[in-house]
């Protein structure tokens, strides 16, 4: 264990927790690891999967994140790769190859990578002697970042007979522990926990008002050096606020979903390396960034949760050195916070809508989550949830996924491409690149309709396009995922089946808001604030931490809501007037109340309604009031 520890990573001794976890990994038994971000979880599997005969399969989320793990263990000499939708058919062969050969000791995956039948099947014919689920606390629904995909990962374990499971998260209360240990069956004994008291983090709750919130931020990042980061909301106040720094002279880039994919690399390259001074970014930033020398984390908005508040500070001061962790606390976020929770509960109109389309297109089906996302105007990680409740029940099976368009660029003309071919190849590829549909300067071809139309297996029609690619003769790109699914009970009377979901999802509302009740009791809390954040871990400090605002003697402010104001006659004209367009996209009450709050729905979003002047007109008015509003209209 040592000797693996000082050859491959260079430490002589372990941190606290890791060795107790390895020990019980090694020993055969299934643990639990709660640390704080940056307290080394990734050494407590890097390490038994040295040491284990066989393979070690890892559960991660972010591709980024797995890419960043797998180049460094390369580094290190440890054979690890792993599998995501970034790599090309060459690469995926090359990484199932080397698990054949029995040359891996690491394999990286998403959870949904389980989603294929193909590869649970080759899975199984695999030594996997350990699995390691990162960022577990995903498997609970009462814990936030709930992924449903996770909730299959303890039944898939015993399925492949993966003899010990260790769970890793930085954030999870005793209810969440207590759901993971229940599922993984891991002994109250092998739950190792950290303490999440940091003593060089300083936490600070600022009560304040809208109009007041930015100019503090600016003074405050005026009064310290080093980087920092400001979490926001939404992507429009990302940008806003970037903005607002950047003209006041303050080195900030803003970061989020929004932006295309080499905007955000860049920004966050330029803060790695020190060049950009401020990220101002919604959550979509964060998860797996190592940057040890952050000095403050602040929060311009509320966070949803304790557990993303946690999360969001433990990014602050890694190197040990002092570092500043401030919630601007502002009760104008209250509204916008719930909306959310409240607009992305589906109605079970909708729900019924979902569960009558996908139940009866019959024994084996696919379907494409972006199309039932739209027509049924549910969210694509809700339909992922509904999905997954339905396999969990044991109604339906997942069989894997495909994609349904594949479009290419021809780098050599035809007849060069087939030089140099069998006849029964050159006759199909002949037939397939005259079957493409030209769109400007793309082929695009449908695997499925051809395979129809020749008679032809689909898979071998796909093969035939990658193997071109593979020889440099066209570059392809991939669209529209469709996931297939076998039936495999009946799920009996329908309208019960809707009506447990309804259930299920109200829960889960319920739970958002008390989540978020929770943030704001730390700006009442009277007493220790590093105390109330540990308390919601399951841990009880001996004395107060002495460095945070109580303890500096900040008196208690309860956050104040604003006072509701009420709709104005121009606004109630601006609804009945939309009301009359007759938009498809905004036909129920529900629909049009998340509209009018500034909730882009899938179908309002692809009918490009977002655009419209009324989009977002009662923002800052609660949902149920706008709902009411949106039911007279």
């Amino acid at each position: 264990m040592f000797h693996a520890l000082r050859n491959y990573f260079g430490f002589e001794t372990f941190r606290d927790g890791q060795e107790q976890v390895i020990t019980a990994l090694l020993e055969g038994r299934s643990a639990l690891a709660i640390f704080p971000t940056g307290g080394g979880k990734s050494l407590c599997y890097q390490v038994p999967a040295l040491l284990l005969d066989g393979l070690t399969l890892v559960v991660s989320p972010l591709i980024a994140l797995m890419k960043d793990q797998v180049d460094t263990l390369n580094a290190k000499g440890i054979a690890a790769a792993r599998l995501d939708s970034t790599l090309d058919a060459e690469q995926i062969r090359d990484v199932y190859q080397r698990l054949d050969a029995g040359t891996l000791k690491l394999l990286y995956i998403a959870p949904e990578r389980f989603g294929n039948e193909a590869f649970r099947q080759r899975m199984k014919r695999l030594p996997i002697q350990l699995a390691a689920i990162d960022e577990a606390h995903c498997i609970s629904e009462w814990g936030h970042n709930f992924r449903p995909d996770y909730l299959k990962l303890a039944k898939l374990c015993r399925t492949l007979k993966i003899p010990r499971v260790l769970c890793l998260t930085a954030t999870a209360t005793p209810k969440v522990a207590r759901d993971i240990r229940k599922a993984f069956r891991i002994a109250a004994a092998d739950h190792v926990q950290l303490s999440f008291h940091r003593p060089n983090l300083d936490l600070r709750v600022t009560p304040c008002t809208a109009i007041d919130r930015k100019n503090i931020l600016l003074e405050r990042l005026k009064s310290i050096d080093g980087p920092a980061v400001v979490y926001v909301t939404r992507q429009e106040t990302a940008e806003e606020v970037s903005t607002f720094l950047a003209k006041q002279g303050l080195s900030s880039r803003a970061y989020h979903a929004g932006l295309p994919a080499e905007f955000r690399a860049d920004a966050q390259s330029a803060f790695m390396a020190g060049d950009t001074r401020i990220i101002v970014a919604t959550i979509a930033f964060g998860m797996g960034i190592d940057k040890s020398n952050i000095r403050a984390v602040y929060h311009y908005n509320l966070p949803k949760s304790l557990e993303n508040h946690t999360q969001e500070i433990g990014r602050a001061g890694r190197d040990g050195q002092h570092a500043i962790c401030e919630m601007l606390a502002c009760g104008d976020d209250l509204t916008v916070l719930e909306n959310f929770i409240h607009s992305d509960n589906p109605s079970a109109r909708a729900l019924g809508n979902l569960i009558d389309r996908v139940l009866r297109l019959g024994e084996k089906f696919d379907v494409s989550p972006y199309d039932l996302s739209t027509i049924c105007d549910i969210r694509p990680n809700i339909i992922a949830t509904v999905m997954t409740y339905l396999e969990m029940d044991g109604v339906i099976e997942a069989t894997g996924s495909h994609y349904a368009t594949y479009r290419a660029k021809l780098l050599r003309p035809e007849e060069k491409i087939l030089v140099g071919r069998s006849l029964s190849e050159r006759k199909l590829i002949a037939r397939v690149l005259a079957a493409g549909e030209m769109k400007r300067w793309w082929w695009y071809f449908y695997p499925d309709k051809l395979a129809i139309e020749f008679s032809t297996p689909r898979e071998k029609i796909v093969a035939l396009l990658n193997d071109l690619q593979a020889a440099g003769d066209i570059i392809l790109t991939v669209s529209g995922v469709r996931h297939a699914y076998r039936m495999k009970k009946d799920p009996g009377d329908l309208k019960l089946l809707i009506a447990r979901l309804v259930e299920k999802f109200q829960q889960r509302e319920q739970a958002d808001l008390a989540r978020l009740s929770q943030v704001l009791g730390i700006s009442s809390q009277r007493g220790c604030l590093t105390a109330y954040l540990t308390k919601h871990f399951g841990e009880k400090l001996p004395q107060p931490c002495g460095h945070c605002d109580r303890c500096r003697g900040v008196p208690a402010k309860t956050i104040k809501r604003p006072k509701f104001r009420r709709a104005t006659d121009d606004e109630l004209s601006i609804v009945k007037d939309l009301v009359d367009q007759k938009y498809a996209a905004l036909a129920t009450p529900r629909q049009l109340a998340r509209f009018l709050c500034g909730m882009a729905s899938p179908a309002a979003t692809r009918a490009r309604l977002t655009r419209h002047h009324a989009f977002a007109l009662l923002s800052n008015l609660p949902f149920a009031e706008v709902l009411i509003i949106a039911e007279a209209a």
